[in-house]
């Protein structure tokens, strides 16, 4: 057993030991705190040449990984903050997207970039931002965000040996989240989705941490007969629609929850292909569930009503069904505060 920190930790001893191309960089990463315990061990291990801080420069830093992953390295650059790293768009962009395509085949960017986000605390408008539409709109990056211990393992291995640069998104919420972790060098394939749970009443796509959001729902809901099928994306580009179209073509009703605002989401693509393709399939019309198209307050009580939770997903399953009564008593006890996960998270944010 193992939390996902942990897991991340173990993915990037496995990478150094198997490639010693591999390097890990980024502000924090000697700190120690470890970017929450996840980046501890290495430097002692494998030396300052392979593992090191960065001054406050995001875009210095990551035209200097996207310089390396040229030269032949295979660079893992951490940034404690998704919204800190805007700074380096441009090169994320222009740069690392687009060399592949331009220069051709043999000229590779195997990039990874670990880029954490979340909610809590107060964090508000600029710390808290779920930006992974605007990633997966650009052609050339591939986007993959984990939502248990495993996957945290196994995505962000198969992202460092791939030869694409991958942004891998943590939600912070997920590192305390513990399970049993396959041993050795275990990849998760990028682009897969997972059906963590078979249903036949309603497809529900989650990603990150609202997967655990939608487990609390679908737990409740099964106590009332209601069995919904429950999809990890996992990875957000490229997604895979074949198995989102098989789950939709059994249950005949799809809800999508995003934790990115709502225009332009991952959400509002899912929903349009599906429309596409798998209309006559549709009993009726699709949902999402998302953050508002509003950037998050600071105020702890006005937070409190912003995010996607458990009983918003019942709520919407209940409506898509036309169920006359909800099972919300069915859900764990509220948490002593809405802007932790539990009591026993303590950060650091």
């Amino acid at each position: 057993m193992m939390n996902a920190a942990q897991a991340i930790n173990e993915a990037l001893h496995i990478a150094m030991q198997h490639d010693p191309a591999v390097i890990c960089y980024g502000l924090g990463v000697d700190d120690p705190k470890a970017i929450f315990g996840t980046t501890a061990g290495l430097q002692q291990q494998f030396g300052t040449d392979r593992v090191f801080d960065m001054p406050t420069a995001e875009n210095g830093m990551t035209g200097i990984g996207i310089g390396a992953a040229i030269g032949g390295l295979r660079p893992v650059m951490c940034h404690q903050r998704l919204d800190f790293f805007l700074l380096a768009m441009d090169q994320l962009v222009n740069n690392a997207a687009k060399w592949h395509y331009t220069f051709g085949a043999e000229h590779k960017v195997p990039l990874t970039l670990r880029l954490i986000m979340g909610r809590g605390w107060g964090q508000g408008p600029t710390h808290s931002q779920n930006l992974q539409a605007w990633f997966a709109h650009v052609p050339g990056l591939k986007v993959v965000m984990p939502s248990s211990a495993a996957d945290a393992k196994g995505l962000l291995l198969s992202a460092i040996f791939d030869d694409d640069p991958v942004v891998f998104l943590e939600h912070r919420w997920i590192h305390p989240a513990t399970e049993d972790v396959p041993v050795g060098d275990y990849r998760v394939p990028l682009g897969k989705a997972h059906t963590l749970q078979a249903g036949d009443a309603i497809t529900i796509v989650a990603m990150s941490y609202l997967v655990a959001e939608a487990r609390h729902a679908c737990q409740a809901l099964a106590e009332v007969g209601i069995h919904c099928e429950l999809i990890d994306l996992r990875s957000i580009k490229p997604l895979d629609m074949a198995t989102l179209e098989a789950s939709v073509v059994k249950t005949g009703r799809l809800l999508v929850l995003d934790s990115g605002a709502a225009t332009c989401s991952v959400a509002g693509e899912i929903i349009a292909r599906i429309c596409m393709t798998h209309w006559s399939a549709l009993r009726c019309a699709p949902r999402r569930l998302t953050a508002p198209d509003c950037p998050e307050p600071t105020s702890y009580g006005l937070s409190r009503a912003f995010y996607t939770e458990a009983k918003d997903i019942i709520t919407s399953v209940g409506e898509m069904l036309g169920l006359e009564s909800l099972p919300l008593e069915a859900l764990p006890p509220p948490r002593l505060h809405h802007d932790v996960p539990g009591d026993w998270f303590t950060g650091p944010f």
